[in-house]
């Protein structure tokens, strides 16, 4: 496993990270959640992101629960404020000051720790001052429940002013957690230039564009029952904008490209998001030990030119460049 400084910090964090979102306390059995925390600490990853909405935070007890006993100075544990928790009632979501300071002891408590190694704001809150956000923030650092901030898909223009108010609080604010893969590169044109003049690193989530990456999905064929394109609950929304067989061809161009550097199709995805400088750590989910075990096989493997040249030719005009696509609600959910 290889390391990487998040932001201008001197925090080092393994560039795969280990999340649980849509795994722990509702699709994966606690014990089949705990083999793959094991499995992801085995393979050398010390960086676990999660957040109190996943689950309604039954993701974050078993997180917790999967890690006691670990040296607790060895580990990164990041999680996330936001979107709504618990009974949701009217303060129950958004980045209040009073969520944000309930909300980390209550993350605390499930993850069975005094701290986090970075707490973040899982969107933008448009219904809150951000100076009142970020004065909460600031306190949390303070009170040494959290040791840097970090955000989730904010756009470039509320980095910046994140980042200033942040600067005038005298805490970090070093990473932003946006959607990011071969096929979602909303990113590139504003937040990623943005993000280098900041100091902020990018800790990207589902790299492999929700298992389309993997190839395991067929242009004209359906998808296999059991996957995530079949999933009712919310899965198969999310994978949709995927499912056309014009990407699923492009996907599938990619094969014999993985096959020449002979890693997998997955690792090749997690490995294209890594090669972007202002990556620090693509997070990666599982189902079973042996998925983490498969990919973690990307930390390390470096793309040379021909074959970032060949991966734009299969996909590159399939992918969703759009930064106006980043963006957090305009209201809460409740």
């Amino acid at each position: 496993m290889e390391f990487r400084f998040l932001g201008n910090s001197g925090l080092k964090v393994s560039e795969i990270i280990y999340g649980n979102w849509l795994t722990h306390g509702s699709q994966v059995e606690n014990d089949v959640a705990t083999q793959c925390v094991r499995a992801a600490l085995e393979a050398g990853i010390t960086t676990f992101d999660t957040a109190d909405t996943y689950a309604n935070t039954a993701a974050e007890k078993v997180l917790g629960d999967a890690l006691k006993g670990e040296r607790r100075e060895s580990l990164e544990i990041f999680t996330k404020v936001y979107f709504p928790t618990g009974p949701k009632g009217p303060n129950d979501t958004g980045l209040s000051r009073k969520h944000i300071l309930e909300s980390i002891n209550g993350s605390l408590s499930r993850l069975g720790t005094d701290y986090v190694d970075m707490y973040q704001a899982h969107r933008y809150d448009h219904e809150t001052p951000l100076e009142e956000t970020m004065q909460a923030f600031a306190d949390v650092v303070r009170q040494g429940k959290a040791l840097y901030i970090g955000v989730s898909e904010w756009d470039a223009e509320q980095l910046r002013n994140g980042h200033a108010l942040a600067k005038d609080l005298g805490i970090q604010l070093i990473s932003n957690q946006p959607q990011y893969s071969m096929l979602w590169r909303v990113i590139e044109d504003q937040v990623v230039p943005a993000s280098e003049d900041l100091g902020i690193s990018q800790i990207v989530w589902s790299p492999v564009a929700q298992g389309v990456l993997t190839g395991k999905y067929k242009p004209g064929q359906k998808p296999e029952a059991g996957s995530r394109a079949t999933d009712t609950s919310g899965g198969a929304d999310m994978i949709k904008r995927w499912m056309s067989d014009d990407v699923l061809t492009g996907v599938q161009k990619l094969q014999p490209v993985a096959d020449g550097l002979g890693i997998t199709m997955a690792q090749l995805a997690i490995a294209w998001v890594l090669q972007n400088k202002n990556v620090a750590a693509a997070i990666m989910g599982a189902s079973k030990p042996e998925q983490v075990e498969s990919n973690v096989k990307a930390s390390g493997v470096k793309l040379d030119a021909d074959v970032m040249s060949r991966i734009d030719d299969a996909i590159g005009s399939l992918a969703e460049r759009d930064p106006a696509k980043t963006k957090s609600p305009e209201q809460r959910l409740i």
